[in-house]
């Protein structure tokens, strides 16, 4: 399999601390398990996993030029992401995330914006993207010089070229809708949380929402349902709800999205039907639920897939050697 995935948009890197039960307070110390730092965002995120399940990825997005970006940059290459199409900017900061991990996976966070906010493409990332087999879109609505007519834009060429093309967002605003909407009839597959997709769709009911974006012109929507699996809508009236992998050891839920829309493309550069992508979808994301950071307990291919198929994170353990 030689399939070329680019993942654009959203870039963070996220300072990430297992177990926080309470904030300190004054000068005093509490002791935690673990600190973990790794590349994370709706874009960042599905080109680590993607890279660690085998296939050929390129990230574009954009950092600062500062401490932190010098560090994403570092270990996007120690997951074999390409990193030749990040923007550095000497205007912003590298956005970053600090997330307090308590006990239940739960996962508030304090967020500095930054510098993907702002990206732009030279030629060179225009080449990379509109050639690319398969293109994660992440970030929908919050990439402010690529939303709109510009992204819609790169996508019909990308479209015309023969691209699978792949969109999320984060953090629905007001403009977000339009932002859909201008790109919507070249996504063959929207990929919102059920949150974001409740929200937008203003309903309360998962199926509305799916079909909300399908009238908008998506080919296919896939709605992460959290603890309740996934949601998959076609166009054509198909309707599949997708359960979630059993016997997980949730540790930290944050980056499990993202997750998912990586190994989705995944799955579907290596063949399978939306069904099974999710399906495998839903494998990687339990890995990641399973450990600390947006990239955690991912491995290879070979493992989601026996997880996939399995359909039980039991089967690591079933297999380790007495």
């Amino acid at each position: 399999m030689k399939k070329q995935f680019v993942s654009i948009g959203v870039t963070i890197l996220d300072i990430v601390g297992h177990p926080i039960r309470q904030i300190p307070e004054g000068d005093s110390t509490e002791l935690v398990e673990s600190i973990q730092i790794c590349p994370a965002g709706t874009a960042a995120a599905p080109a680590v996993v993607a890279a660690r399940q085998g296939l050929e990825t390129t990230l574009i997005g954009a950092v600062g030029n500062d401490d932190l970006g010098r560090f994403l940059r570092t270990k996007l290459q120690d997951e074999n992401v390409k990193t030749d199409c990040l923007q550095v900017r000497d205007d912003m900061p590298t956005a970053a995330t600090i997330l307090p991990i308590n006990n239940e996976g739960d996962r508030p966070n304090w967020h500095m914006p930054g510098a993907f906010l702002m990206l732009e493409l030279d030629d060179n990332r225009r080449q990379r993207l509109v050639n690319a087999d398969h293109i994660h879109w992440g970030g929908v609505g919050l990439l402010f010089n690529l939303d709109g007519d510009v992204g819609a834009e790169l996508l019909a060429e990308a479209k015309n070229n023969g691209a699978t093309i792949s969109a999320d967002l984060i953090a629905p605003g007001p403009h977000t809708l339009d932002s859909i909407a201008a790109i919507a009839k070249y996504l063959d597959y929207f990929m919102p949380s059920i949150d974001e997709a409740l929200e937008i769709a203003a309903t309360d009911n998962v199926a509305d929402a799916a079909q909300f974006f399908i009238d908008l012109g998506v080919k296919n929507c896939v709605i992460k349902c959290g603890a309740d699996g996934a949601y998959l809508a076609h166009a054509s009236g198909i309707r599949e709800q997708i359960p979630v992998i059993s016997e997980v050891k949730v540790v930290d839920t944050s980056g499990c999205g993202d997750s998912f829309c990586g190994g989705f493309n995944v799955a579907l550069a290596h063949g399978f039907e939306p069904l099974d992508a999710c399906r495998f979808a839903s494998a990687t994301a339990a890995q990641v639920a399973s450990g600390m950071g947006s990239g955690a307990g991912v491995v290879d291919f070979e493992t989601t897939l026996k997880i996939m198929q399995a359909g039980s994170m039991t089967i690591l353990h079933q297999e380790q050697p007495a």
